[in-house]
């Protein structure tokens, strides 16, 4: 116990210091002291928050022990025992729910995120599946109250799409939708199959953190732009002028193309903040890999070329193989409902990281 109270009291000295740092007008000229202190003053709030509340029930407790000490008379007495059992109790939750809020959080979680889905094996039916999830996280953006713009789209001749970047802007948005990442697996009777056989087929989910400026030094030398017609949405520009943009990082080859806007600037804007992007989670991935190889759990890797979840039609079935939780609510599911899959998969990542030791 009091070890805990010892690592909330640090932490609650710290969210302290920080407040008084960023009134200093040093550290608000320097923009990215000042936004990775204040995303750190917030993260620390909700521990700073249990610290005080946990203190007072210890403090309460302490009281009631005192009084069972001191007191004689029998009805004061037993006051004194069932207050000290309930205190008793409830203390013992909390340091189960503090121990869990004390697992750092991923500094990336508050960030907007950019979602890729491609259409994997499966032939057109993969590509009907891409549509179906893209239409799943749109919804589930929608319930959130977040921004979803669509960065580029390709459909295909089935009325699905080969493949589809958005843009999500929201609060938290990164830290509750990277557990998306990886291969997403349908089982179901395709719309095209005259036999009524049951296939498989799969589509692939990306999930990237969205850079600030200054997360990456991304020169214009290094940056090679194309040019084409635009085959989307925008009016009377559509084939007439060349409003789609390519953009090649020279260094590493990295490439990104985006169409949806009317102008070449406006899509070349876009396409910039896509680049960095990319660059951007290479570097994080790097740097996590060289740090925490050695014990990353698959729920908090989101590595991309695991199968992460099967939604399987004819019996109503989602599972996710990552921590085993399935739900029997596919239609719900597919409308947006991913509440329940998402708060399993945040648990399960606490979970790990406190079993593995990572806390504050």
């Amino acid at each position: 116990m009091n070890d805990l109270l010892g690592k909330l009291s640090a932490i609650h000295d710290r969210r302290e210091e920080i407040g008084k740092q960023l009134a200093d007008p040093d550290i608000i000229a320097d923009r990215k002291r000042f936004v990775d202190l204040n995303r750190e003053y917030r993260d620390l709030g909700p521990v700073d928050e249990a610290y005080i509340t946990y203190r007072r029930a210890i403090e309460d407790l302490k009281g009631a022990e005192d009084m069972l000490r001191s007191e004689r008379d029998p009805e004061m007495l037993e006051m004194a025992r069932s207050e000290k059992e309930k205190l008793t109790e409830t203390i013992g939750s909390m340091e189960e729910q503090v121990r869990l809020l004390l697992v750092p959080k991923d500094p990336n979680d508050e960030r907007n995120c950019t979602m890729e889905i491609r259409a994997g094996t499966g032939g057109d039916e993969a590509g009907i599946f891409a549509g179906d999830l893209f239409r799943m996280y749109t919804r589930y953006c929608e319930r959130r109250g977040w921004k979803v713009e669509v960065a580029d789209i390709s459909e295909n001749s089935a009325g699905g799409v080969k493949e589809v970047v958005l843009n999500i802007e929201g609060d938290g948005v990164y830290g509750v939708l990277k557990f998306e990442a990886g291969v997403h697996r349908v089982q179901r009777v395709p719309r095209t199959e005259a036999s009524g056989r049951i296939h498989t087929s799969a589509a692939t989910v990306t999930v990237l953190p969205q850079a600030e400026e200054f997360d990456v030094d991304l020169k214009e030398s290094d940056v090679k732009m194309e040019t084409a017609r635009s085959g989307g949405a925008g009016g009377q520009n559509v084939n007439k002028v060349e409003t789609k943009v390519r953009l090649t990082h020279i260094p590493t080859g990295v490439v990104v193309m985006c169409q949806t806007e009317r102008s070449q600037l406006g899509n070349r804007l876009k396409a910039m903040q896509m680049l960095r992007n990319k660059l951007y989670d290479e570097k994080v991935r790097s740097e996590e890999e060289a740090v925490t190889a050695h014990r990353r759990s698959q729920v908090a890797s989101g590595d991309r070329s695991a199968k992460v979840r099967t939604y399987n039609y004819p019996q109503s079935r989602i599972t996710d193989h990552r921590i085993e939780f399935t739900v029997h609510n596919l239609t719900e599911v597919m409308d947006g409902g991913l509440d329940a899959i998402i708060d399993a998969l945040q648990m399960a990542d606490r979970t790990e990281k406190l079993s593995a030791g990572e806390a504050y």
